[in-house]
């Protein structure tokens, strides 16, 4: 085991630069964040809940203005009664589309917990149920299959192009805003009205440039992953064209009362909190990935991305190729986290997922995965995503303590 902590000091010597690079990145969002306090004027006043109808929610309207300014958006429409990011998503595909519209994903299949939402898998509340189609376009090699793109665009409309940034539970590459940037532009080309919609999940705080500047119109996150920064108990974000945003918010509370009702219900400070810790947390989530990534590549293991590859958000793959191995690994985080270290997780069927799924989530937050998790579920090639780290410490002595399990 002594190994284990000679291979630690190697790999933080080897990830310096690295590090230094997420560090700078966190100065570059934590400016970005005080200034939009400062701008707003965020006060005690803003930390007030209000109940029923939440109307003039003072500081429910402050945070999403900040939250525009933040990720360069129009206007923000940031709810704790949003359940998660893939509700926000929900909200956002039935606020946007209509009976006889067509989304195309041109990510191929998008998250598990979007399929019974969209009718890849059957229910009868899906966009399928209202008559509204879906297509897909797989990538080619981690990179946008442009000529399939502009094939499809030219031969019919498309109302909605939906991105999914992050990888989900498949073994392709997440994405990159320059990539993003390069297709929306071939995209342009041939429709200027369609919909892009990107699904921004765990890459918030990670690169610089937001979608919605390249051409963007709506992007969509939860609070217990980036940008709740661990503080934030729940909700999610829609950000964009104020005139979409618009529809969200009609979708997600009612016609004609829309973005003015919805109570705080005393959530208003910790989304503000979870907010001005969020690049912080952001950095130590990953260092944390990128010392997992050396350590295991370095045991053999399989990794994606790699300790020195150029991240777009906090997921590490660690892939096992192996049952039990998955399994042991992700209960060795669990035994190691702050919360229910006695548990122990075990395989089992999830709500909105195909295959069972093992979870390590010993957070504070119920599901956070901006505290250190991981996950997986229990098909061929077995990979374990792991996510998080409130602080860089916490994190190292969890994957190290886990790790030497792994190998006893």
């Amino acid at each position: 085991m002594n190994n284990i902590n000679k291979l630690v000091i190697e790999a933080e010597k080897d990830c310096a630069a690295i590090f230094k690079e997420i560090e700078d990145n966190e100065y570059y969002f934590s400016k970005l964040v005080i200034e939009a306090f400062q701008e707003y004027n965020i006060n005690e006043a803003h930390f007030n809940m209000t109940t029923g109808y939440g109307y003039n929610d003072i500081g429910r309207d402050a945070i999403e203005k900040v939250f525009a300014r933040v990720l360069k958006g129009e206007k923000a429409l940031v709810r704790n009664q949003f359940i998660s990011g893939s509700h926000a998503l929900s909200t956002a595909l039935f606020a946007f589309l209509r009976p006889g519209d067509t989304m195309l994903s041109i990510t191929g299949e998008p998250y598990d917990t979007l399929h019974e939402v969209i009718g890849i898998r059957d229910n009868p509340s899906s966009l399928k149920s209202f008559n509204i189609n879906y297509e897909q376009i797989d990538l080619n090699n981690n990179k946008f299959d442009i000529p399939k793109i502009v094939e499809v665009l030219k031969k019919k409309k498309i109302k909605l192009i939906e991105i999914q940034r992050s990888k989900g539970y498949s073994t392709r590459k997440s994405i990159s805003v320059l990539d993003i940037k390069d297709v929306i532009e071939k995209i342009r080309e041939i429709d200027k009205d369609v919909i892009i919609m990107i699904d921004n999940c765990y890459c918030e705080f990670v690169e610089k440039l937001s979608p919605l500047e390249i051409g963007a119109d709506v992007i969509v996150g939860s609070l217990i992953k980036n940008l709740g920064g661990s503080i934030a108990s729940n909700g999610a974000y829609i950000v964009g064209k104020a005139s979409l945003i618009n529809l969200c918010a009609e979708r997600l509370n009612l016609p004609g009362e829309g973005i003015d009702v919805g109570p705080s219900l005393g959530a208003n400070k910790s989304i503000l909190q979870g907010l001005y810790f969020a690049p912080s947390v952001v950095a130590s989530s990953l260092k944390v990935a990128v010392l997992t990534s050396y350590l295991m590549e370095k045991l053999g293991y399989k990794v994606e991305p790699a300790y020195n590859s150029k991240r777009v958000d906090i997921v590490q793959n660690i892939c096992f190729n192996d049952r039990e191995l998955l399994i042991k690994y992700v209960q060795n985080i669990q035994r190691n986290s702050p919360i229910d270290s006695g548990s122990l997780p075990i395989p089992a069927p999830m709500p909105g997922y195909s295959d069972d799924v093992i979870m390590a989530s010993g957070a504070f937050t119920q599901g956070s995965s901006i505290e250190l998790s991981c996950d997986g579920p229990l098909r061929v090639p077995y990979i374990a995503y792991q996510q998080g780290g409130v602080t860089y410490n916490y994190g190292k002595i969890a994957i190290v303590k886990a790790i030497k399990e792994l190998l006893k």
